[in-house]
């Protein structure tokens, strides 16, 4: 079982890759090049939207959301070309960092952070 789960998480690891690959492929429809580039800067992002420290609900993403996602791009992608980009990204040495997807998730962050901090910001009545 556990040879089945490392097998697993190896190929969302290489379909992750292949849509990277996909996002910048001029074969690929524009609105999955779309939802291939938020999907992959999602994966493949340093940061969680959920941090994993959170209580059951920060590995809810690495569980559920990011392979939910990827297998929904996948199913967009015409098969000849998912192939052909899943052999390119096993052909990748280096793991790639979207330094894209960890500002969208950082700006996420911070804007949270900041309407958080202005809601409950001290007011000072007047009167």
């Amino acid at each position: 079982m556990l040879a089945r789960v490392k097998g697993w998480a190896r190929s969302i690891k290489r379909d992750a890759r292949a849509l990277l690959l996909a996002a910048r492929d001029a074969r690929t429809p524009w609105h999955v090049k779309v939802a291939a580039s938020l999907v992959a800067a999602y994966a493949l992002s340093p940061i969680d939207l959920i941090p994993d420290f959170v209580p059951v609900l920060g590995y809810l993403d690495d569980l559920i959301i990011v392979p939910l996602g990827i297998w929904i791009v996948v199913r967009l992608m015409p098969n000849e070309l998912m192939n052909e980009l899943r052999i390119k990204a096993e052909l990748m040495e280096a793991r790639p960092g979207s330094r894209v997807g960890a500002a969208i998730v950082g700006s996420l962050w911070a804007i949270s952070a900041a309407a958080l901090l202005w809601w409950f910001w001290p007011r000072a009545k007047n009167g």
